[in-house]
């Protein structure tokens, strides 16, 4: 057990890895929040604490189960994002395989947090029949509307088209080893909901709606009209860009050795301009190279992500690439120049960048690929859709 505090409700919980489980009477799904993986980020925890609270008072009826897990409980007990190393940043396959094998690091704190935390998702995997969703909650350090971060797979767009916030396509390009990729490539649907600002009374209401809003969208709780009209109409009325998908395609990384300093004032989804000043790096000023929207500025101490450019998908692109994807264009990927298959996986492929075109990457992107850059040279190219759990979903209402 470790006690956190909240600042917005002057409050503290004491809480353990499970904050809370219900398990209905009927079968149905399985639904997985996981709140606090950073532990300067205590809203979602305290959301799910309320909300666990709430079902089992009113003896709610529901169908299936949900599960209410702390992400980082050493990090939360002394409210720092992580305690050596960001347990977000860490669900890449060579650590993976550590964990399976027992190979990691029982002095280092985020590892201890990383193989319990693991551990539990398998056991749960292995206890409840599923379908499984996974919904991992965080706020930001800039004031913000809410949104969602999703990996682009056709069964995350279907289901997260359900809820009227903005929806951010691509983070997984650009960050290294978080936990909703690695769910993702295990075909679940899962993604990421950021309520808000850190500390804010509001972070913790919007966690709250989208808990529920989540029950009645999975039929996990009966559709009460009047409360999925509330906490539905609670997340419309935060929100802006409301059916809107968008992509990130610029990341400014900070390095070990630099300083970093973000111009105050800005927030998500805020218009800037080419030449504006955002930040200051190493006593140089960090200027727009072109006019975008604004993405997750840093205004807190840890971190290596200083901001992100994104911008708004058309809707022609979104209907295309669902087009392609549903009946397997990506055939005609092999054919492109400089584009060949890795080793003998057939969902990944190698980008050589110095003969692939131009228009590649997008193309990539519209058959439903993500990339990583392997060198300076190649970028490695794995499908989104090949491990998605089509099946385990097809009688979801939602489907």
């Amino acid at each position: 057990m470790v006690n956190i505090y909240s600042s917005a409700l002057n409050q503290s919980i004491q809480i353990d890895r499970i904050i809370g489980a219900v398990k209905g009477n009927q079968p149905g799904p399985c639904l997985i929040f996981i709140g606090g993986i950073h532990g300067n980020e205590p809203a979602g925890v305290f959301a799910l604490y309320q909300v666990i609270k709430s079902l089992k008072s009113q003896r709610t009826k529901i169908s299936g189960a949900v599960y209410a897990l702390a992400g980082n409980l050493k990090a939360l007990e002394q409210s720092k994002r992580f305690i050596r190393e960001d347990l977000n940043r860490m669900w890449d396959e060579d650590k993976i395989k550590g964990l399976k094998n027992g190979a990691f690091d029982a002095s280092h704190n985020d590892q201890v947090e990383q193989k319990e935390l693991f551990d539990l998702i398998s056991d749960i995997q292995k206890t409840e029949n599923g379908p499984f969703y996974f919904f991992d909650l965080h706020t930001t350090s800039s004031r913000s509307i809410p949104f969602l971060t999703v990996n682009d797979t056709l069964l995350n767009r279907a289901f997260t088209r359900s809820y009227p916030v903005p929806k951010i396509l691509g983070v997984e390009e650009f960050l290294e080893g978080p936990l909703l990729s690695y769910l993702n490539e295990k075909g679940f649907v899962s993604f990421g909901f950021e309520s808000g600002q850190h500390d804010t009374l509001e972070a913790i209401e919007n966690h709250v709606a989208f808990i529920y809003l989540s029950l009645f969208f999975t039929a996990s709780l009966k559709n009460n009209l009047i409360s999925l009209d509330l906490f539905y109409s609670k997340l419309e009325a935060a929100s802006a860009f409301k059916t809107s998908f968008f992509e990130i395609y610029h990341r400014h990384e900070i390095k070990i050795d630099d300083t970093f300093i973000m111009i105050p004032g800005y927030s998500n989804f805020q218009a800037i301009r080419k030449g504006d000043v955002l930040a200051i790096s190493n006593k140089c000023d960090i200027k727009a190279s072109r006019s975008s929207l604004m993405f997750m500025p840093l205004y807190q101490d840890q971190g290596d992500d200083g901001f992100f450019f994104i911008r708004k998908i058309p809707y022609l692109f979104m209907w295309l690439s669902a087009l392609f994807r549903k009946w397997h264009f990506d055939w005609i990927l092999r054919f492109l120049p400089g584009v060949s298959w890795h080793k003998t996986d057939k969902d990944t492929l190698i980008v050589n960048k110095k003969i692939a075109f131009l228009m590649v990457r997008q193309l990539l992107h519209l058959m439903g690929y993500r990339n990583k850059r392997l060198d300076k040279y190649h970028l490695i190219i794995k499908s989104r859709e090949t491990a998605s759990k089509r099946n385990a979903y097809k009688n979801e209402i939602w489907y």
